[in-house]
């Protein structure tokens, strides 16, 4: 066990390094940063300065080890942007509202799909299943920022249910963008759910418990269940994952101000520091979470291990 651990934090570390390289590099490639922020009548002898002031005009390779440096203490500089203000102030500023949206998303998400996938294994090739199959391949089939314009066009725009945008409204603000988020999510853990259930419905255990006159809700909802949920369960840090990642089109959509819509804004403007401090965040968060669940899983199920 100890030495699966530590080969996986191993893999994480090293999964964060080249990740750290992409995102460095991208974050260059879209352009001088000096271009949107100097006004029109700034001189080249103040892009100079600037640039020299910012350490843009050192080596490549020299900014990117003292981004790594400063990095591993949370430093990812000032923004270019907003004066007076370090990235990752911005960006712990809007955490919280992007983790509250997922989480009601992930909560949407389980609501929704876990009763659907297993009424749909346990009525298989009936007209249920045949409507849940229908709601998987829409769910997995429509962009969410696309389901996101739709329900605000209907709910919002049209039947005045729900606030068209931001989070002033409270508790109901988080319906819409929430299913926007989370639907996607909702037909890949019903599929999950369904196929985790059949194979457990055809067991010996299950059969004996039926014949042992266990009443059918407990075998279904306490017996098959329980022993369905491991794949479900590996697939939730996923899950987590994607709602955090996948946040940023309907944050746009919707202006949450959360995470994801400061992550457009400073790539529209350039703000390298604000750009690497999302994504990274977002890739600690990803890594971690599937860290989390692998090692919970280990315990879960001995037989994983490195040899």
């Amino acid at each position: 066990m100890q030495r699966y651990i530590i080969f996986r934090v191993g893999q994480s570390i090293l999964t964060l390094l080249v990740l750290t390289v992409i995102v460095f590099s991208l974050a260059r490639l879209s352009g001088d940063p000096l271009d949107v922020l100097l006004p029109l009548e700034a001189t080249n002898e103040d892009a100079e300065r600037l640039r020299a002031a910012w350490g843009l005009d050192r080596p490549l390779y020299i900014q990117y080890f003292t981004f790594i440096g400063n990095a591993i203490t949370g430093d990812f500089g000032d923004s270019l942007r907003v004066r007076g203000r370090t990235a990752m102030s911005l960006v712990l500023e809007r955490l919280p509202n992007t983790a509250a949206l997922a989480g009601v998303a992930v909560v949407v998400a389980i609501v929704i799909a876990v009763p659907i996938g297993v009424l749909s294994a346990v009525k298989k090739d009936t007209a249920f299943d045949y409507v849940g199959k229908l709601i998987a391949l829409f769910g997995q089939s429509l962009p969410a920022f696309w389901l996101g314009l739709m329900l605000m066009w209907v709910f919002a725009a049209q039947l005045g249910w729900f606030p068209v945008s931001g989070k002033e409204a409270g508790g109901i603000s988080y319906i819409l963008p929430a299913i926007a988020i989370g639907w996607f999510q909702v037909a890949a853990l019903m599929r999950l759910v369904r196929s985790s259930m059949l194979d457990v419905l055809d067991t010996e255990y299950v059969k004996l418990a039926r014949i042992k006159g266990v009443p059918e809700w407990k075998v279904v909802w306490k017996h098959c269940l329980r022993n369905a949920a491991i794949a479900p369960f590996t697939y939730f840090a996923l899950i987590i994952g994607s709602l955090m990642v996948g946040s940023v089109s309907i944050e746009f959509v919707f202006a949450w101000p959360g995470v994801g819509r400061l992550a457009v804004d400073a790539a529209v403007t350039k703000d390298f520091p604000v750009v690497q401090a999302v994504v990274i965040t977002f890739c600690l968060v990803y890594i971690i979470a599937n860290l989390l669940v692998d090692i919970v899983y280990a315990y879960v199920d001995p037989r994983i291990r490195y040899n």
